[in-house]
């Protein structure tokens, strides 16, 4: 770490410039509400909820006494289904002014120091796609690709839902529309063919076939009688 530079719990008294390097952050990324909310009061009161959780943690660095950057974080696990214990870095962010001094590297030092006394074993970040600095920044130390994050907002989300399942609504009636008026239409002709037989001398050929039957069966010879010749 150059000279200059702390790295550091922040305090109570830091969250007034810890809101002020949010808003800076945001303004970069480029991506709004999905790194932060810009409303300052309830920016400072999520500092201060995350900074004082179980396993949440607030850094902030100084250089010659300035704010100069941040990191968000905090410990996750172990869970229902593992054992392990893992940090979660949400934002790191160094002012542009200041960039390139380790200001950047002085953070993640403090963040895996305490991770590693926490018994964290593995490291994860979480960059939103617009925030290419913190993307950039976390690739040159190391970090790979491991998930992608998809977003969409909750009202949007609800919208499309709702669309998808009315239109298989349509679908499925249109589909049994079509079943019922196809066995109607079957069922017409069928009527139809029926119609069209001549049943007075189908049945007239039924009656003769049912005589001759019975005709025969009664002058078959039984098998007790002889032939002589």
């Amino acid at each position: 770490m150059r000279p200059g530079i702390i790295v550091r719990p922040a305090q109570a008294d830091d969250l007034d410039a810890l809101v002020d390097l949010c808003l800076e952050a945001r303004a970069e990324a480029g991506v709004g509400a999905q790194l932060c909310t810009d409303d300052r009061g309830r920016l400072r009161e999520q500092l201060a909820v995350l900074g004082g959780a179980d396993g949440g943690r607030v850094l902030v660095a100084t250089c010659d006494g300035a704010p100069a950057g941040l990191l968000l974080c905090r410990l996750v696990g172990p869970g229902l289904f593992t054992d392990a214990v893992v940090l979660g870095i949400e934002a790191v962010f160094v002012r542009p002014g200041v960039r390139r001094r380790g200001i950047g590297h002085a953070l993640l030092q403090e963040a895996t120091s305490w991770a590693e006394t926490a018994g964290a074993s593995e490291v994860y970040a979480a960059p939103l796609p617009g925030a290419r600095g913190m993307q950039r920044f976390l690739a040159r130390v190391g970090f790979a690709p491991a998930a992608a994050h998809r977003h969409v907002t909750t009202a949007a989300l609800q919208r499309r839902l709702a669309q998808d399942a009315g239109g298989l609504a349509v679908v499925r009636a249109g589909a049994a529309a079509r079943g019922l008026g196809d066995l109607i239409e079957r069922r017409r002709r069928a009527r139809e063919r029926a119609a069209a037989e001549p049943q007075g001398d189908l049945r007239q050929v039924r009656s003769m076939s049912m005589h001759v039957n019975r005709a025969v069966q009664t002058r078959r010879p039984s098998s007790s009688s002889t032939t002589t010749s």
